[in-house]
């Protein structure tokens, strides 16, 4: 089987904000240079057992959500992300057929403030038993290449004041599957 659609593509950067100050200093400096936003999104992540990559159904509402399938290396460093995105009516019946076919790998809840810069989504996450952190997403074209979304990741970076050392270089699921021992 092959697919004939490119799949969407992004520069992902995440990081830990150390402390409530701190979040609300970055919230500030976004706001500053953000062309759209504040957005307040409540999310409701249920990750999947999947060979490749990640698979997860975002639950918005009763009857809003999203299954997600994407794939990225793990690194502290900007790294390419590739991801499909399909939005679902159903969402809880979708969690059921998905649950009884592939398990449940684990679940993240996330209160999320959403700003848009250019292209790029700035993410101002408080996840439930993790912790605040900042996700950027630069959302490339599809003429655009690694480098250039790398480059205004580092540049977004640079200007909302994140330090290299609370970069983070796994998903949400991952640092809570990490943090429980499962």
């Amino acid at each position: 089987m092959s697919f004939t659609k490119q799949m969407n593509r992004n520069i992902e950067i995440k990081a830990r904000v150390p402390n409530a100050a701190r979040f609300s200093a970055m919230i500030e400096r976004a706001e500053g240079l953000a062309d759209n936003g504040p957005t307040v999104i409540h999310q409701d992540d249920t990750f999947f057992n999947c060979q490749h990559g990640r698979l997860k159904l975002r639950k918005f509402s009763e009857s809003d959500g999203e299954l997600i399938y994407y794939d990225r290396p793990d690194s502290i460093e900007p790294e390419e992300s590739q991801y499909i995105v399909s939005p679902t009516a159903t969402p809880d019946s979708l969690r059921q057929a998905l649950s009884l076919s592939l398990g449940i790998r684990g679940s993240v809840r996330k209160r999320r403030v959403l700003y848009l810069v250019g292209q790029t989504r700035i993410h101002f996450d408080d996840v439930e038993d993790l912790g605040k952190f900042i996700e950027r997403e630069v959302m490339l074209q599809p003429e655009q290449n690694r480098t250039e979304g790398v480059r205004i990741a580092d540049d977004l970076m640079s200007s909302l004041g994140i330090e290299k050392t609370s970069l983070v270089d796994k998903a949400y699921i991952d640092l809570l599957v990490e943090r429980d021992g499962y």
